[in-house]
Parts: structure tokens; C-alpha cells; sequence
């Protein structure tokens, strides 16, 4: 079943689980506003069991490009599109956000993305791959620290 983010009221729906549940929630609305705020669309989620097909996509890009296998739990997942952009999200329960930018047709412009809630330590899995990670301040989700890799093949 999907959910609309309400950045205005942040809620923990779907993140239960995650032992930062209340940064998750921050980080995951502060996606919503910016979608809102850019684009006037909506930011829609479905749990993770529900969209098997996107998980397994962000898993193969991250394998294929960079060796990445993340051992925590995906919570939800979301997909938007505006114009030639496609954006793909999966929230995972330790508190680590990945997006997919996929540009459809300027490869110049597809990259990996991640973002850290407050209070969760770097996962194992990028701190083996030496990522840096530049600090934001967010009024909804406190201090997310953000990394990136641009993608070399075709998804």
C-alpha cells in the first residue's frame, strides 16, 4: 500500500522498525519537500515487500558499478518521474537513503546517491569503500551527511 509523505507532519508510518525512526521519518519528508517544492509532485512510497522489482534494480546497480551489497533491511522504496528524469529511492532500516538519478537521455547525468540519518553510524559497506561524506543541515532531518558516485553503464 502506498503512502504520501507529509512533509508538514513528519511521520515515523513504515520506519517503525528502524532504531532512528524519527531521523528516517525527517530525512525521508525533506525528499518530499523538495519534490513539492521543485516539481509540485507528490512523493509517494510502498513498502519495500511491495516493490521487490525497484529494490532488485538499485541492488544490481550497485553491485555492477561499485561492488556495493547492503546488508540492512529495505523499509520502502519510491519512484518518480519528472520529464526525462527518473528518480528511484530505497529507505533502508538502519537509516540509509539511496537514490538512483537516472537521466533517460544524457548518460552525463545518472548517479548513485546516499544519505545518512542523524545518528546512524556509516555503513561497513561504504566505509570499506572510503565514500566522504559532505554534511546539510535540514530543518526536517537534522544533519544528513551525503555521498555520490556517478553511474558508467546502462540501466
Amino acid at each position: 500500500m502506498s503512502y504520501v509523505v507529509d512533509y508538514k507532519n513528519v511521520s515515523t508510518v513504515g520506519l517503525e522498525s528502524s532504531p532512528v525512526a524519527d531521523a528516517l521519518a525527517g530525512l525521508r519528508a525533506n525528499e518530499a519537500r523538495y519534490f513539492m517544492n521543485k516539481y509540485k509532485h507528490e512523493f509517494t512510497v510502498v513498502p519495500a515487500s511491495e516493490s521487490q522489482d525497484i529494490v532488485d534494480y538499485v541492488n544490481r546497480i550497485l553491485k555492477e558499478e561499485r561492488g556495493l551489497v547492503f546488508t540492512a533491511k529495505p523499509l520502502e522504496t519510491s519512484r518518480v518521474q519528472v520529464e526525462n528524469m527518473i528518480w528511484i529511492f530505497v529507505f533502508y532500516e538502519d537509516g540509509l537513503a539511496v537514490n538512483v538519478l537516472y537521466t533517460v537521455d544524457d548518460p552525463k547525468k545518472r548517479a548513485v546517491g546516499f544519505k545518512l540519518s542523524e545518528g546512524m553510524e556509516v555503513p561497513k559497506e561504504l566505509e570499506e569503500k572510503k565514500f566522504k561524506f559532505a554534511r546539510q543541515k535540514s530543518k526536517l532531518a537534522g544533519t544528513i551527511r551525503g555521498s555520490f558516485f556517478v553511474i558508467k553503464g546502462e540501466y
